[in-house]
């Protein structure tokens, strides 16, 4: 059973608890993890056979404990550069290799858990390019008295801040926020369903998505995706809001230009701030939106 491979995975285990045709499988030294042939395989004809299945799984889940995810470089508030930090994964071609001849050995064996260097997409150098121009701003307010309302546009403006979108992506505002959920942090608040005003876990972040859009199409960047409310609402002009649903609507954009574009995000007192930065080298040509009166 697999719940029988699992158990122990990455106790330290003493050498004297290893059977003859043992793999140990060490990382930078030390034991992770001991395994027998029999887990992963069963005679037939006298040859072993692997469980692919189990081989899978078990790969699958040394992964996602070993692995490191990259982090990109960032902007701070002060817009400071953050430097980028690499990540690191399990080569799975060096490991499946070493552990095929183990299978085939008949013997006990031991081998270093082979990882592989994981660079993020976006260093210091390409950053400090990239926040040189500034070719798109929009400015909402919202009423921060509204505490519940006023945590999730907090929470979906840190999502999509320092986000870098580059030629010929296409950015999916569900995908970069990401499902709306209590674990999360985000909070009931009101939301417009079918016309009719509701509450729901995240209610507010539409306000991001529209401010965005705002910022985006003063850029001029390809509008994929958009959809409006089915009723007006009242922190941006009729028929400049863009509605979204994790079940539902997305908003998404394209960039089209020859240079990667920057969001910079965040809330300051009642006000949400979105700009779009980019390369000095970037040919873009921006459109006038409009704005609420004051």
């Amino acid at each position: 059973m697999i719940l029988s491979l699992l158990m122990g995975y990455f106790l330290l285990t003493q050498p004297s608890t290893t059977s003859p045709d043992s793999l140990t499988i060490t990382k930078d030294g030390h034991t992770m993890t001991i395994i027998n042939r029999e887990e992963f395989a069963f005679p037939q004809a006298g040859l072993p056979l692997i469980n692919t299945n189990k081989y899978i799984n078990f790969l699958d889940k040394l992964d996602k404990q070993f692995s490191i995810e990259p982090e990109n470089a960032s902007l701070d508030p002060n817009g400071l550069i953050i430097p980028e930090r690499t990540g690191s994964r399990i080569h799975r071609q060096a490991f499946t290799e070493q552990f095929y001849a183990y299978i085939f050995s008949f013997k006990k064996a031991k081998m270093e858990l082979p990882i592989l260097t994981v660079y993020p997409k976006v260093d210091s150098e390409l950053l400090g390019d990239i926040r040189s121009m500034r070719i798109g701003r929009y400015v909402t307010s919202f009423n921060p008295r509204n505490k519940k309302r006023s945590n999730n546009i907090q929470l979906a403006t840190k999502a999509i801040n320092n986000h870098v979108v580059f030629p010929g992506e296409t950015f999916s505002f569900n995908k970069v926020v990401g499902k709306r959920t209590v674990a999360k942090g985000y909070l009931r608040a009101p939301v417009i369903v079918k016309g009719e005003f509701s509450e729901d876990i995240g209610g507010g972040i539409c306000q991001v998505s529209s401010t965005l859009y705002n910022a985006v199409d003063n850029a001029g960047i390809k509008i994929v995706e958009r959809f409006s409310h089915t009723r007006k609402v009242p922190y941006i002009p009729p028929g400049r809001d863009a509605t979204v649903s994790w079940y539902g609507p997305d908003f998404e954009f394209k960039n089209t230009y020859n240079q990667p574009v920057l969001i910079r995000a965040r809330t300051l007192g009642h006000l949400l701030i979105i700009k779009i930065y980019s390369s000095e080298n970037i040919n873009y040509i921006p459109r006038k939106v409009p704005y609420l009166p004051y």
